[in-house]
Parts: structure tokens; C-alpha cells; sequence
């Protein structure tokens, strides 16, 4: 740094000004600055232009800012000269300036394209010869303990330093290049008073030399741990080479060569006991710390414990398997018949590809528990993990060997963990897999469940093929559109219902009561609950398609159970023998309090405008009332309810239709003109998608403009055309098995759908008069409770009865249709 000269400084000229970042600029400090605003570009081009090159630097409060105004800018700053410019190709600029005197900003003034400033000079006041004079040396002293610390600081410029004699020239030259905080070099440049700065410059000083001196504490313990981790690898080598002179063997030598044994008992495949071999001769080279040795030797780990060879044999007893499949489920006949026929192909065949299922069906029906049925009954190790919100295809496929920690996807560590070649292997939630830039988990799942190619399933991290044919894949899901089509046609698909009411009470009866009741240390015939208190828990405390909620609350009349009996037995020992437990229809409120959910029951009486359809959903069957009202206006056609768009297109349809058939119906020309159609479906907050309620909104529809009530006994599902064809649903079981829970008495059904009651239980069609239908005018026909019709329809389309599918027995509820 250069002593400052100010004698050419016209201090009532207005200089342009350029704002700091990241830098404070002393008296008598030359640096570079590199410029890119275009209202500092404008400031340095104005000054060099000047006679005198004179600028006022301040620096900014926020370093942040991009555009500062006046009070983002501190008002102590330095005058300085531009000695050089240097345009540089981005269109920034390179300049040299020269720190002259210190200066405050007295006011802004607005120039062109830059800001202008008046000054004043700022004079430091010095302190007394001796006060100075022994701040100055305690500084210089520090100084040079820092220099020594900080190796950064050149030689030169230390010597310069040193031997600067003005206290003032001194601070500001060391707090430039010492200071680290800029707020602290701006307290430095506005102490006018020298014995000030000299003490602001001494504490930064010392608090430097001590971030020093822990650094060096620091590096010195990370050498020393250094050398002794070389001194000991360098003995220990000694002492190996000592000990074989002295032939006594070698302990590393001998954990190599149990690895290698290893390798060649786990009966692997040529290619990869052959890779084995290879990896275990690298490791054997490698220093033992080294961190590339560990990778080598966790996986050859992997390798060694991956089973190649070792497989459980199948359980080939086709009637044991079947028995021990009824002791564990209830019903699940289509999925259980599936097993068997699959146990007998592989009783006939010596060698078969695993299949891959997909048991699909709501929450709560047994899918996960299923699998381990069928584990018990092949006679096969069961691994399960869960697909639900993976989103790295490292999870699938793993990780590249090149990093510590690197590890085989979850396929492979299932395998690792059955410990053979052919277990059961779950992977549930496979409709939940999710994908982002980690890359897409379902396609890496293709090669694995292809039983074309998964002979040869290869992970990133084996690097090897591994041949999974022999394993069963069992997938999940609770629905089938999320996952995507290459995956689904690798599956077989097994549907999974909701159970009936009464498949609930024999489930709860069978299995969950008598579990629930061990689980809590009741005796066995310690509790009774009546058919007609597990009945109300079915229908009153739980709405799902499975048994879970059911168990959960089992659960609590248990636990009511457990503590009314430890409270009898007072302070005897456990398993006094209390007085049985009742849990009865009448004091079920006792033991799980008010009940839940009212029954989903028919409308009471017929309704214009009201009409009943069923829906699918993931948790099974409900019912879908859609309401219509008809008032004056000027042609809107409302719809409300949160209708997704395939409903809402359906909506339109069927209006369509309504309108081209509206001379049959004895509706005016234009008649939608003149009045406003309403359409709500109730629960507004939940979500209502699918293709399946165009019929119904038609019926609904149709019974509010002709002022015709639609009958309460009549529920229906179906898409319909513009021409008024029905056309197929899907979850017609569901669907079904909610119209028998609310006691309607006839189900409309599109006839596609007629060769789907065969799979349907006689338990959920009893009690139901289920018609297939074709068109709207079977429909209308059946669910209006009088004909519409005020023109005689033509010859050529005769308006056929809807054939009746399915009747109630005799005894049962519901009517026959003639």
C-alpha cells in the first residue's frame, strides 16, 4: 500500500460513486475490481473520463442486492483514483484502483445512468506518542505470530509491513488483508481515531492466530494418527513376513483361503465362482485399511451368501395343501383352486417357470396373509417386502460397486434372507411404486417378474446373472389402473373381492375371535359374542370390503373383556377362573360405544328425480344416489358433487340422448332451453370418477323432466351411448353385494356383464332380482314406477322386456320380475 494523496482532491466537485460487494477499500490500497453492473460500468467510465479518475467507493449493508439505493449504502467510504481499465469480453470490466482518502457522503446526486455523490474529507485524529506507539507495537508483534501461522501471507509483503513506522498506514494496510468480516473492515475504515483502529486491528488479529493455531492442533493430530496407522500396517506386515519364516502361518492368509472355500462350496454358476475367484485374488493384493478392499470384500460376501444352489422341497400333497389353505382363509375358493392346480402341474413336471400373481382387491382381505398360506402349504420359504412409495430403481436393480455402502437391490436381499433359490416371494403394494429422476422402479421390475427373463436377472451390483425362475412372485395391490401396462401383462391377476356380511361372520367367528381372545389372556370360553352383537360390529362399527377394522374392534370388546376379568380375579393370581363373559346386541355399547356408521339403506319411498346407482371403490361396493332437479331458466346444465371428467362426459350423453328420443317422451322441441337441469350426486367433498353412472344420471334425468318418480327398489349400474346402449361395469360382485346391504329388491345390469354372475356368490345374489339390460328404454321401463312413453315407439325398435338373470329364492326378500 501506498501513502494516500489527496491534495489533488477537489472535495466540492460531485464524483461519481460505484457501490462494494465483499470488499472495503482503505487509503492507500491498491486492488483490482472486477465490474459488471451497468450502473457501476457507467461510474468507472464517467471517472476515467474525469481529469482528476477520482470515484467514492462505499461499500453495500447487503451484499445481496443487485440494485442498492441510497440507504443500502454505508455513507463513510474511500476516494479513489482509477489508474487503469481493462474491458474484458462478457462486457465486464477489469479496473485498478488506488485508495486516496478516507470520505463521508453528504448527498446523492442523480446522474444519466449512475449515481453522483458529494463528500467530505474525513481527518483521523491520532493519539498520544506513547499510546500509539505501544498499540502500534503489540500490532506489529502479532502481526508477525500471524504471518508465521498463516503461510498464505507473502514474505515480502510482511517485510513492508514491518516496516511501516505510521500507526495509522499500518492498521488500515493489515486490517485490508487480516480483517475477514466485511462489517468489522467497516468499523476499521470509519475509526478516525488511530489507537481505535490499532485495538479493532489487535483483536482481529488474535482472534485469527487462535482459528490458527486449533487448525494446526487439528493437522498436527491427523498426521500423528496418519503415521501411526503406516507405522502399525508397516509392523504388522514385519511380523507377517517374520512369522512365515518362522513358519507359523498367516492369519490373513488363512481368512483368504477360508473365503475361497467359501466360493467353492456355495456351488455357483462357473462364470461367477470363476468372477469370485478373480475378486478374492484383487483382494489379496490390496493394503487391509484401504477402502477399495472393503468394497472387494463385501462382495464377495454377497456373492458367497446369495444362494445359488440351495432350494426347500415343494410339498407336493395336493389335499394337505388344500386343507392347510382352508385352516388359514375362508372362502378365497378362485385363489385357492389357482395354488392347487399349480402344485398338481408341478407334481407332473419336473421343471416349470414360477408363476407370477397379482392378488388385487381392497385393504383388509388377506392378500399379504394369503402368501404365507401358500408358503406353508408348498412347503416354502416366505420373504415379503413392500413396494409402497419407492421411487429409486437402486431399489430394484442396485447400486453400482463403486462407492462403500453400495448394496444389491431388494430382490437379491430377499433372496440373501431365505436363504434358497425357490422361496414364495412377496412384493406388496406394487400399485404404489412411484418414479423421478432416481429413475422408474416398475420398469426394472419387467426383468425380474418376466418368466421369460428372469432366468437371467442382472443387478447392478452382482453384476452377475442370477436365475429367478424358480421362485413364486406374489404381487399386491389394491388397484389395478396405477400400474403400468408392461407390468401388468408380466402378471397373472387375481381378483380379490370384499367379503359378504356373512363371509365376515364366519371369518370373525372361525379365525379372529378365537385369536384375539389368546392374544388377550382371556381363557378360551371366557367370552361370548352373540350372532347378533358380531352382526351389528359388522355393519354399525365398520365399513370396509375386509376383516382388518372388524379385528381391531374384536380387539377392544377383548381388552374390555381382559379388564373386567383381572378386576374380578382382585388380587389373586392370573388365571382365576372368572365368570363368563356376555357381549350381547343390547350391551355391545358398553364395550365399543356408540356405533360408527348407519346402515346404508334404500331411499324410503320413491323419489322424482332420484335415482339409485352402485359404485366401485377401494375399499368395495357402495351406493350412488344421484339427484336431479328441473327449474325455470335459460338452458344451464349444472353439475355438482366433485365429478371427475369421465362423469361429467357421461352426464352430457345422457342429456344427449334424452333430447333425441324427447318426442317419445313428450318433451317440447327446445324444451332445455327454457329451463335450468341440476344434477347433484351428495357427499360433494368426496371425489366421484368412473364409467359406470351414465345410466343412472339418464334414469335421474328422465324422472325429473317428466315428473315420474323412480322406483326406491331399483338400483342400477352402466354406461350408456348417445344411441342409449348399456354398456359393460366392472366390480360387479361389489357392487351387487352393496345393493343386497341396503335391501334394494331389483339390480339393473348391462347384459355384457351377464357371463360375470357366474363368478358372483349365491350368498350376494340372494335376496336380489338382477336383470340384464341392452338399452334406456329397458331401463326406463324398470325403474320409473310408470311407463314414460306418450308416443307409440316404431315397429322396427319393439321395446323388449328385460330378461331376468337371477330371482330370489323363495322365502327371500326382493320380487320377481314378470
Amino acid at each position: 500500500m501506498n501513502p494516500p494523496e489527496e491534495n489533488d482532491i477537489n472535495w466540492d466537485e460531485t464524483v461519481p460513486m460505484l457501490p462494494l460487494r465483499d470488499i472495503v477499500v482503505f487509503p492507500g490500497m491498491t486492488a483490482p475490481l472486477f465490474v459488471g453492473r451497468k450502473k457501476s460500468i457507467a461510474a468507472l467510465d464517467h471517472a476515467f473520463t474525469t481529469p482528476s479518475r477520482h470515484i467514492m467507493l462505499a461499500s453495500q449493508k447487503d451484499a445481496a442486492l443487485d440494485d442498492p439505493s441510497q440507504k443500502d449504502i454505508n455513507k463513510v467510504g474511500c476516494v479513489a483514483e482509477v489508474s487503469q481499465i481493462l474491458r474484458l469480453p462478457d462486457g465486464a470490466i477489469k479496473a485498478l484502483i488506488i485508495g486516496k482518502k478516507r470520505g463521508r457522503i453528504l448527498e446523492f446526486v442523480k446522474g444519466e445512468n449512475h449515481l453522483l455523490v458529494k463528500c467530505e474529507p474525513l481527518a483521523e485524529t491520532s493519539a498520544g506518542p506513547e499510546q500509539a506507539s505501544a498499540a502500534l507495537s503489540l500490532a506489529k508483534t502479532l502481526f508477525d505470530k500471524y504471518s508465521k501461522l498463516n503461510q498464505n501471507v507473502p514474505r515480502e509483503a510482511v517485510d513492508a509491513l514491518k516496516g511501516m513506522d505510521d500507526a495509522g498506514q499500518f492498521a488500515d494496510a493489515v486490517a485490508a488483508n487480516v480483517i475477514p468480516r466485511i462489517e468489522d473492515r467497516q468499523k476499521a475504515l470509519e475509526a478516525l481515531d488511530v489507537k481505535s483502529r490499532l485495538e479493532l486491528l489487535i483483536s482481529s488479529l488474535q482472534e485469527e492466530i487462535e482459528i490458527l493455531q486449533l487448525e494446526r492442533k487439528v493437522r498436527n493430530q491427523v498426521k500423528k494418527q496418519m503415521e501411526k496407522s503406516q507405522r502399525d500396517y508397516y509392523l504388522t506386515e514385519q511380523m507377517k513376513a517374520i512369522q512365515k519364516e518362522l513358519g507359523k502361518g498367516d492369519g490373513e492368509r488363512g481368512e483368504f483361503a477360508e473365503l475361497k472355500d467359501k466360493i467353492l462350496k456355495a456351488k455357483m454358476p462357473k462364470e461367477v465362482e470363476k468372477k469370485a475367484l478373480k475378486e478374492l485374488s484383487k483382494l489379496e493384493q490390496m493394503p487391509p485399511m484401504s477402502a477399495e478392499g472393503t468394497v472387494s470384500r463385501n462382495y464377495i460376501d454377497w456373492l458367497v451368501d446369495v444362494p445359488w444352489s440351495a432350494t426347500t422341497q415343494d410339498k407336493l400333497d395336493i389335499a394337505e395343501a388344500a386343507k392347510i389353505l382352508d385352516e388359514d382363509h375362508y372362502g378365497l375358493d378362485k385363489v385357492k383352486e389357482r395354488i392347487l392346480e399349480y402344485l398338481s402341474v408341478r407334481k407332473l413336471v419336473e421343471k416349470m417357470k414360477g408363476p407370477i400373481l397379482c392378488f388385487a382387491g381392497p385393504p383388509g382381505v388377506g392378500k399379504t396373509s394369503l402368501g404365507k398360506s401358500i408358503a406353508r402349504a408348498m412347503g416354502r420359504k416366505f420373504v415379503r417386502f413392500s413396494l409402497g412409495g419407492v421411487r429409486d430403481e437402486a431399489e430394484i436393480r442396485g447400486h453400482r460397486r463403486t462407492y462403500i455402502g453400495s448394496l444389491p437391490g431388494r430382490i437379491i436381499q430377499s433372496m440373501k434372507k431365505a436363504g434358497t433359490k425357490n422361496p414364495v416371494l412377496m412384493l406388496d403394494e406394487i400399485d404404489k411404486v412411484a418414479s423421478d429422476y432416481r429413475g422408474d422402479p416398475a420398469a426394472a421390475l419387467l426383468e425380474a417378474l418376466d418368466p421369460e427373463q428372469n432366468v437371467a436377472f442382472n443387478d447392478h451390483y452382482l453384476e452377475v446373472d442370477y436365475d429367478l425362475s424358480e421362485v413364486m412372485f406374489i404381487t399386491t395391490a389394491n388397484a389395478l389402473h396405477t400400474i403400468p401396462r408392461p407390468l401388468m401383462d408380466r402378471m397373472e391377476v387375481i381378483s380379490i373381492p370384499g367379503y359378504t356380511d356373512g363371509e365376515k361372520e364366519n371369518i370373525a367367528t372361525k379365525y379372529l375371535i378365537p385369536k384375539q381372545v389368546a392374544e388377550h389372556g382371556l381363557a378360551k370360553d371366557s367370552l361370548a359374542i352373540s350372532p347378533e352383537a358380531l352382526r351389528k360390529i359388522i355393519r354399525n362399527h365398520t365399513r370396509e370390503s375386509g376383516v382388518r377394522n372388524l379385528e381391531r374392534e374384536l380387539a377392544a370388546v377383548c381388552r374390555k373383556a381382559a379388564r373386567k376379568t383381572a378386576e374380578k380375579a382382585g388380587g389373586g393370581k392370573s388365571g382365576t377362573k372368572a365368570r363368563k363373559i356376555e357381549v350381547t346386541a343390547q350391551n355391545l355399547v358398553d364395550y365399543l360405544g356408540e356405533i360408527k356408521f348407519r346402515d346404508e339403506l334404500k331411499e324410503a319411498k320413491s323419489g322424482t328425480g332420484v335415482a339409485t346407482g352402485l359404485a366401485w371403490t377401494e375399499l368395495g361396493g357402495a351406493m350412488l344416489k344421484i339427484e336431479t332437479t328441473i327449474m325455470d331458466g335459460k338452458g344451464k346444465f349444472i353439475l355438482t358433487g366433485k365429478l371427475g371428467d369421465v362423469m361429467k362426459e357421461s352426464a352430457h350423453a345422457a342429456l344427449s340422448y334424452i333430447r333425441s328420443r324427447g318426442k317419445e317422451f313428450g318433451l317440447k322441441k327446445g324444451f332445455q332451453e327454457k329451463i335450468d337441469i341440476h344434477i347433484h350426486i351428495p357427499e360433494g367433498a368426496t371425489p366421484k370418477e368412473g364409467p359406470s353412472a351414465g345410466v343412472t344420471l339418464a334414469v335421474s334425468m328422465v324422472s325429473a323432466l317428466l315428473n315420474i318418480p323412480v322406483s326406491n327398489e331399483v338400483a342400477m349400474t352402466g354406461e350408456i351411448t348417445l344411441r342409449g346402449q348399456v354398456l359393460a361395469i366392472g366390480g360387479l360382485r361389489e357392487k351387487l353385494l352393496a345393493a343386497n346391504r341396503a335391501g334394494v329388491k331389483t339390480v339393473l345390469i348391462p347384459e355384457e356383464n351377464e357371463k360375470d354372475l357366474k363368478d358372483v356368490p349365491a350368498n350376494v345374489k340372494q335376496g336380489l332380482s338382477i336383470a340384464v339390460v341392452k338399452n334406456m328404454d329397458e331401463v326406463i321401463k324398470l325403474a320409473l314406477t310408470s311407463s314414460p312413453w306418450k308416443k307409440k315407439v316404431k315397429k322396427a325398435e319393439p321395446l323388449k322386456h328385460p330378461r331376468v338373470k337371477h330371482r330370489p329364492t323363495p322365502g327371500s326378500a326382493g320380487v320377481a320380475l314378470n
